[in-house]
């Protein structure tokens, strides 16, 4: 069998699963991302589901379904049958904050399973490089010299930057304001133009401006300091045990049977290990994770506790 080939060649086994699970899958797969074409998260599943394709030989199709926030696609893959022909690609806004932010809500984190972790990005805070502040400790001073002085733009409130933003002032005892913007092209171009002090965004969006010197990097709110930018010092080593990076799960809803979650867990880790998925996504500034399944759960119930910290913090909340 091709996928098992596939599998075994990556050094990867393919479980003892039931013959149902090992035909799986005999009709196209549905990747469900609740956000548009071309952003990060949209750019890895497009990359992780053409190899799916090639080697199974049966179609992975990325489907966005946009809107609300994200909670239109949620919504949709949550309420789909639970046979493994639809997954959602989850990342903290629609499985980590959307679940603390809105009220009432069209789905419950307890209508899926977790699949596999497939990638972190770091988010990394910017400046303007005229700015005097060339680290993260200039910034916890000049902030505590003038309480509530600065400002920090973000993609909106309740936003992952947000959020990842309102950590990091938690941890350091500062007090900034926040000016949301609709998106993160905005927020940056508020940066370079002196409009606001700093700025959190996502990597995969900033190496054309920092490599420009339009912009400073001067931390990354990964655990450790990104492949990407070598340089730039992480959170964590003036915060020890600060992580507010983005992520990519997949997951499926609940009541897929488990051997073909675990089928699926399989095959998605052995796309992650063939060096030209892993070089492409390295490109993008994503760290590979490629967990299985039960080790992508604990992971995500730890975020879960993270995120509804920052949301509490914030103060955000959508009716």
């Amino acid at each position: 069998m091709l996928a098992r080939r596939s599998l075994l060649a990556a050094g990867l086994a393919l479980p003892a699963l039931p013959a149902f699970a090992q035909t799986y899958p005999e009709r196209p797969v549905r990747c469900v991302n609740p956000f548009s074409a071309g952003s990060a998260v949209d750019v890895v599943i497009r990359l992780v589901a053409q190899d799916l394709s090639e080697r199974i030989g049966t179609q992975f199709v990325v489907e966005n379904r946009t809107g609300a926030s994200g909670n239109i696609g949620t919504e949709f893959a949550a309420r789909s049958r639970a046979d493994g022909y639809t997954l959602l690609v989850g990342s903290p806004g629609t499985m980590g904050i959307n679940p603390f932010l809105f009220r009432t809500l069209p789905y419950k984190v307890e209508d899926f399973v977790a699949v596999s972790h497939l990638v972190s990005f770091p988010q990394v805070m910017v400046v303007n490089p005229n700015s005097p502040i060339r680290s993260l400790a200039d910034l916890v001073q000049a902030a505590k010299a003038r309480p509530g002085a600065l400002n920090y733009a973000t993609s909106g409130a309740g936003s992952t930057s947000h959020l990842a933003f309102e950590l990091v002032r938690a941890a350091t005892g500062i007090e900034m304001t926040h000016i949301p913007f609709r998106g993160g092209s905005p927020a940056i171009q508020a940066v370079m133009q002196g409009e606001v002090q700093v700025a959190i965004e996502g990597l995969p969006s900033l190496p054309g401006f920092l490599s420009a010197g339009q912009l400073r990097a001067v931390a990354v709110t990964s655990g450790t300091r990104a492949a990407k930018l070598p340089d730039v010092p992480s959170v964590a080593e003036t915060v020890p045990g600060f992580d507010a990076a983005a992520w990519v799960i997949v997951f499926a809803p609940t009541g897929t049977p488990a051997p073909i979650v675990q089928r699926l867990s399989a095959e998605i880790q052995a796309s992650l290990a063939r060096p030209a998925v892993r070089d492409r996504l390295a490109d993008l500034g994503a760290s590979v994770i490629g967990t299985d399944a039960p080790t992508t759960a604990a992971f995500h119930a730890r975020e879960l506790e993270k995120w509804q910290r920052a949301v509490q913090l914030s103060g955000a909340r959508v009716e």
